[in-house]
């Protein structure tokens, strides 16, 4: 049977359980369940919304404009927190297993997007052999767009700080904000065709998902 991205993820989530200081773990695991539950859901953008274009840098030193993602038919978008996220890593990962090869065969266009300096991106795209655009979002222009970014708490900043972290050093803005974990696919007149949002970052987008999202519509 083969292995979903949920299964995954509930495995490296088991394992950082063991590996990290319990002190730590139990700061992450609150607040992923706090994120869950105090996610401000009704600011994030919805199916049907439109976004506007936009230019962000590449890991390859171009630029990348979501015009021209979209140029010939819908694209798929990732945003993910950053190259220094094992759960992120593990994602992008089984999006280049599960989804690219099907994409490519539909001629859809996949790029992943985080706040990190363009050369977070870089070593996110080397270390996971990446064939996809990974795109940095420096101030999360992009992502407070589309109502999906948040400030982690005191608690929570001081623990990613501890653990190697560090957003302030990590970012390209030195700024202390994130995206949730989202998928979307986005049309060629920039409409969101498909939105899916996670505020508990060890739960990502299935690829099953986002292909049936691109399936044909049906006639009623």
């Amino acid at each position: 049977m083969t292995e979903t991205l949920r299964d995954a993820l509930t495995g490296l989530k088991e394992k950082a359980k063991e590996l990290l200081p319990s002190e730590v773990g139990a700061v992450f695991s609150a607040d992923q369940e706090r994120s869950a539950r105090v996610a401000e859901r009704d600011k994030f953008a919805k199916a049907g919304s439109r976004m506007d274009d936009f230019t962000l840098p590449d890991a390859a030193g171009g630029e990348t404009t979501l015009s021209a993602l979209v140029a010939d038919g819908p694209a798929v978008l990732v945003f993910y927190r950053g190259a220094w996220c094992p759960y992120c890593n593990l994602a992008l990962r089984a999006y280049q297993q599960n989804l690219l090869p099907a994409l490519k065969e539909q001629g859809v266009p996949l790029a992943a997007i985080s706040p990190q300096a363009p050369d977070g991106s870089l070593s996110m795209r080397e270390t996971n052999e990446l064939e996809y655009a990974v795109l940095s979002d420096v101030g999360n222009l992009v992502a407070r767009g589309l109502g999906i970014t948040f400030q982690p708490t005191a608690e929570v900043r001081a623990a990613m700080t501890g653990a190697g972290a560090d957003l302030a050093e990590r970012n390209g803005d030195g700024q202390w904000e994130l995206p949730h974990p989202a998928v979307l696919v986005v049309e060629p007149d920039r409409t969101i065709r498909f939105i899916d949002v996670q505020p508990d970052y060890t739960v990502r987008t299935e690829p099953a998902q986002v292909l049936e999202a691109l399936a044909p519509r049906r006639m009623p």
